[in-house]
């Protein structure tokens, strides 16, 4: 008898248990791939939840941006569900229309919206050759993105692309010797986004000027309200790198402007 209730007791807990059994260090699978994936540590685990989806940068796996202060420990103060996805060969396929790594990553969110509450907020970020895969997913991708941070890597004007997010927020540094810093005609140090203005609709006049997350680095920024949302350019003087603070404010306006 007693064999029996632990049976049935167990199986009742079961039940009971969250989807979301793999995170941090654990590895979720899907398929013969898999992503890592860091939940609020304030998080009730049954709210529902909105998602940053991450694309590491070449060379790199999940676990690195998952344990980042600039990128997983932001997201975790943000209250966003942190979802990094490992690339074949520590790399992308973001290079031409098509790629493999689309399908990968919405069959990621698939199963993170089966494992986890998700309220419909999708933040697409990535760094370096990252931010170019996060820019295909985006433009590719069906997935519905509320938001594109894009960090020290910059499609130009011309390529295919269908996304329109709502906000899109790019940042590079002028001295980046790996993904040299995407000046446009006569200097312009705005072209990294000229493509996001055009999706969006962007032809009011622009604004800029100057902040600081830490006080070694000035950001100059440039920003525009469009028709369709809004795109920031932040432009400073360091290199290939995630500034510190950077994705920590972009995703407090976010929260800020959803309020």
């Amino acid at each position: 008898m007693r064999a029996c209730l632990l049976v049935l007791l167990t199986a009742l807990i079961s039940i009971a248990a969250p989807a979301h059994a793999c995170g941090g260090p654990e590895a979720c699978a899907v398929g013969d791939r898999s992503y890592h994936v860091r939940a609020p540590a304030s998080w009730d685990g049954t709210t529902p939840i909105g998602v940053m989806l991450h694309f590491h940068g070449w060379g790199r796996q999940g676990p690195v941006p998952l344990g980042s202060p600039r990128t997983g420990a932001a997201a975790d103060a943000a209250g966003l569900l942190f979802v990094a996805p490992n690339g074949l060969g520590r790399s992308w396929d973001f290079r031409h229309p098509g790629s493999r790594d689309t399908p990968f990553v919405e069959a990621v969110l698939a199963d993170v919206a089966a494992r986890f509450p998700i309220d419909g907020r999708l933040v697409v970020s990535g760094y370096s050759w990252g931010a170019l895969m996060a820019a295909r997913f985006a433009c590719e991708g069906e997935a519905e993105v509320s938001a594109l941070l894009l960090i020290a890597g910059a499609f130009p004007p011309g390529i295919p692309c269908e996304g329109r997010p709502a906000r899109v927020a790019h940042v590079h540094g002028t001295t980046d010797t790996v993904l040299t810093f995407p000046y446009g005609p006569g200097g312009d140090t705005t072209h990294a986004v000229a493509l996001w203005r055009d999706r969006l609709g962007c032809d009011a006049p622009a604004r800029a000027f100057d902040w600081n997350a830490v006080s070694w680095l000035t950001h100059r920024r440039t920003e525009w309200d469009c028709a369709s949302g809004r795109v920031t350019m932040d432009v400073h003087p360091a290199s290939h790198l995630i500034p510190r603070g950077w994705v920590a404010r972009v995703l407090d306006e976010e929260l800020q402007g959803a309020r």
